[in-house]
């Protein structure tokens, strides 16, 4: 499957309009989560007919409460299905024992029958995750460029991304990081 993503040409359909996969993934910590996130999520919602949202949570990790993450996502995006995966699980793409650690817990949190048919984000490990759920990837804006920010530029510098985040999420870093 190719991998051009917004808005140009889009992979998953010919016709944009009417979704054509039963069911998407979306993975991520979302920490905190931001405006180039709910693009994401909008633009993949709307190529398949339902979406999952995967919101990785781990304690040693966090920035930003997970349930607190996986809460405003819900809020700001009531159309797709939000699951909090809690974990304490490394990060390490190339250990293929820790990617089945991985794909164990996924496959526990999925909350359908079948799928994910494709998988959606916009970094590059889509591919590896899309393959091991024998699924579709598509890489969704890997540029930035229709909201140029990253979670970790807000993390580092928060008072100077405020304007990349949604009302809740805003609300609750200018009353906690700044």
């Amino acid at each position: 499957m190719a991998t051009q993503s917004t808005p140009s040409a889009d992979p998953v359909t010919a016709d944009s309009s009417r979704p054509t996969l039963p069911t998407g993934l979306i993975v991520g910590r979302f920490d905190p989560p931001h405006l180039g996130h709910s693009h994401m999520i909008d633009w993949s919602a709307q190529r398949c007919d339902r979406l999952v949202v995967f919101v990785n949570t781990s304690p040693d990790r966090d920035s930003v409460p997970g349930t607190l993450r996986a809460g405003w996502l819900s809020e700001l995006h009531p159309e797709v299905a939000v699951v909090e995966v809690r974990h304490r699980l490394a990060t390490d793409f190339d250990d293929e024992n820790l990617w089945a650690r991985w794909m164990a817990l996924f496959a526990e949190h999925w909350p359908h029958a079948d799928g994910p048919h494709v998988v959606f984000s916009s970094d590059a490990y889509v591919v590896d995750l899309a393959r091991r759920f024998d699924a579709d990837h598509v890489v969704v804006d890997a540029e930035r460029r229709t909201v140029p920010i990253s979670a970790t530029r807000i993390r580092e510098q928060p008072g100077d991304h405020l304007h990349h985040l949604a009302p809740p999420v805003r609300r609750w870093v200018e009353a906690n990081w700044l």
